[in-house]
C-alpha cells in the first residue's frame, strides 16, 4: 500500500477532464465540491455536464482530445471509453508533470478518487487503493448513515 491519504486545497486549481460520460460526470461532481477550475474536452457530454457547462460551472471544449492539449493543469483525468486515447492522456500528463487519473488503468493513476463524505466541515475519503469498489461503497454508505 503506497497511497497516502492527503487533503489538498483544490480551490482554483486547474483540472482537465478528457471525456464527458458517466464516470467523468461523477469525478467532476466530486471536484466541484472543492471549487476547482474544470475544463472538459469531449465531443459530447452527459445531460448533467451539459447543464453545468450551460451554467458556466465548467468549461466545455467540444472536440476530440489530441496530444498537445495539456498545458499547466494541476490534475488531469482520462475518462474516455478508448484505451488508446486514455493512454495518450496519461503519457502527456506525466510528461507535463500533472497529477493524473486514468479511469480504465489503475497502473496509470497517481491517485485514486475516494468515496467522499462531507458533513459541514468534516470531509472523509474512503478508498481501497483502486481494488475493492464494493467494500468502499459499503463503507462510505455506513459512514454516511452513522456520521452525526
Amino acid at each position: 500500500m503506497g497511497y497516502f491519504p492527503m487533503f489538498i486545497d483544490m480551490t482554483g486549481k486547474k483540472v482537465l477532464v478528457i471525456g464527458g460520460g458517466t464516470i467523468a460526470t461523477r469525478r467532476i461532481r466530486t471536484l466541484l465540491e472543492f471549487k476547482c477550475d474544470i475544463t472538459v474536452i469531449s465531443l459530447g457530454l452527459t445531460a448533467e455536464l451539459k447543464e453545468l457547462s450551460d451554467q458556466s460551472k465548467i468549461r466545455w471544449k467540444k472536440r476530440e482530445y489530441s496530444y498537445g492539449e495539456i498545458e499547466s493543469e494541476f490534475l488531469v483525468i482520462g475518462a474516455t471509453d478508448n484505451r488508446e486515447v486514455n493512454h495518450l492522456v496519461y503519457l502527456e500528463a506525466k510528461k507535463k508533470g500533472c497529477l493524473v487519473n486514468i479511469i480504465d488503468c489503475k497502473e496509470e493513476c497517481d491517485f485514486y478518487f475516494p468515496a467522499v463524505i462531507i458533513r459541514d466541515d468534516i470531509v472523509i475519503g474512503v478508498t481501497a487503493s483502486g481494488t475493492n469498489h464494493k467494500a468502499v461503497k459499503e463503507t462510505a454508505a455506513w459512514i454516511r448513515e452513522n456520521l452525526h
